[in-house]
This record gives C-alpha cells, sequence and structure tokens, in this order.
C-alpha cells in the first residue's frame, strides 16, 4: 500500500514512488559499460559554469571524457572507492548520502543531471567523500584524472574553469552547512521550496515545485523526520503560503515563503 501525508483536509502529498522503479529490476544486472561521448557544448557549459567555451576545449574534452550508463537503485560510486575521475551526472537523477552497515541509504542531497558528484576527491587521491546512487536511470561522465591533466596542458584555460567549478561546489556546500546550523527546521523547508521553485505564468506572486523525491529523502536532506516534515507541510497549508496536490506544491505567495526562509 503507498504511503501518504496529509498537508490538509482533503490534500496529500503522498510518498515519492523512484522514476523508472519498474525498470530496475531490468538494469539491476546490467553491466556499466563506457563509450566515448561526442562533443557537447551545453553539457560542457552546464558543468564548467561557461557560455565562452571554445568549440577545441568541447573537442578536448569528449576525447577525454568517458560515458556509462547505471541502472535505478545502483550504486553510481561508493565512498570506499578510491577516486580516479572527475565524475559528473549527465542525465538523471542520483542520491549523494551514506549507505549505513545496516544498508539503509541516508540521503544529504539530490542532484539532478547535468552537475558534478565528484569533483575533488581524484585530484588528491583520496576516496569519494559520499557514496552515490541512481534515483533514476542516469548517465554519469567521467574525465579520468591522468588522461586530464595532459589535456589540460594543450588548453590551459579548462583548469581555469575547473577551479571556478569547484569554488562553487565549496560555496554552495558552505552556505549549506550554515542552513543546517543556523536556521530552524520551518525556515530550512522554506528555502528548500523556494530553491525548487518554478515561475507560474500570469502570477508574479506564485510559483510551483514538482517533487522528484520520496519523502523520506526530503526530510533527510534537511536534517528532520518525515513526521516533522508533514507537519510542516500542514502548517505552511494553514497560513495560506502553498497548497499540495499529489506531487505539486502550488506556491500561492513567494513573498511569504521567503520571508519564512529568512526567519
Amino acid at each position: 500500500m503507498e504511503h501518504r501525508y496529509a498537508a490538509t483536509a482533503g490534500t496529500v502529498l503522498p510518498e515519492r514512488i523512484l522514476p523508472g522503479q519498474a525498470l530496475e529490476s531490468a538494469t539491476s544486472g546490467r553491466r556499466n559499460f563506457a563509450v566515448q561521448l561526442s562533443p557537447d557544448t551545453a553539457l560542457w557549459r552546464a558543468l564548467l559554469g561557461g557560455s565562452s567555451i571554445s568549440a577545441p576545449e568541447c573537442e578536448l574534452l569528449a576525447s577525454v571524457a568517458q560515458s556509462r550508463l547505471v541502472g535505478a537503485g545502483q550504486p553510481v560510486f561508493n565512498h570506499t572507492d578510491l577516486a580516479s575521475a572527475l565524475i559528473a551526472v549527465r542525465e538523471g537523477e542520483v542520491a549523494l548520502g551514506l549507505c549505513t552497515e545496516d544498508g539503509t541509504f541516508r540521503t544529504e542531497r539530490i542532484v539532478h543531471g547535468p552537475a558534478w558528484l565528484d569533483l575533488s576527491a581524484a585530484w588528491i587521491d583520496e576516496c569519494h567523500p559520499m557514496d552515490a546512487r541512481a534515483m533514476t536511470p542516469v548517465s554519469v561522465v567521467e574525465l579520468p584524472k591522468s588522461a586530464l591533466s595532459q589535456a589540460l596542458q594543450r588548453q590551459p584555460g579548462l583548469a581555469q574553469r575547473l577551479i571556478q567549478s569547484l569554488a562553487r561546489q565549496v560555496q554552495e556546500m558552505a552556505a549549506n552547512t550554515h542552513e543546517l546550523m543556523h536556521k530552524d527546521a520551518p525556515a530550512r523547508l522554506a528555502q528548500w521550496l523556494s530553491q525548487r521553485c518554478e515561475p507560474v505564468a500570469g502570477s508574479a506572486d506564485q510559483a510551483v515545485v514538482h517533487l522528484r523525491e520520496r519523502k523520506r529523502d526530503v526530510a533527510s536532506q534537511l536534517a528532520i523526520t518525515p513526521e516533522t516534515l508533514s507537519r510542516l507541510m500542514r502548517s505552511f497549508t494553514r497560513l495560506g503560503v502553498i497548497e499540495v496536490a499529489g506531487y505539486t506544491v502550488h506556491v500561492l505567495d513567494t513573498q511569504a515563503l521567503g520571508q519564512l526562509a529568512k526567519a
């Protein structure tokens, strides 16, 4: 039976069913395989945060990069694996967190491609800092450190882009740590929703948030229990800030949500 939790009378927010879950049994035994990527300007711009990446730089990255497919529910990498490449998700959703001894996966954040999964560990010959598990079937891009180091000698400008991408990650992690340490649970949820708001045409004060994660995964990211998440959703609904319908949260007052996030 599917688990649900109420946001208000007559409105429920269901436990999220993993996208692609029906494919898991078909893909769980599939072996990952590597293929060379074709030049993809949009991918490299998304990962390296620049609109001025040249065609030669894209071609060079494509010549180094390898791609592999990972089935839903399968590990992308483990925190015990020694990192030998910079790793990103090209398409799909990956959960980063820690798998405990009893097999429970504790999600810290969800990454939607294209985005980096681990940009740092390979450079210092360390293990990955977290476990990564595919929430949907995903395409993973890897840049082997040895080949990338040689490539950077031919295109030194790429080194600057990688440094900037790493700096953005550090800044984002510092901001997230600050929120967890200094904001209370309602403010953290309001901030989480605000960051995912999509505008509604013709309604400047309204937005929509499409829920792509399970309730327990959202709660884990916010360092609260699923029960607390349910209670906060009901509270926001009673205040007239949001309205929940299935897997969609309608933000009725973006300014009020922003004020809650600053509390």
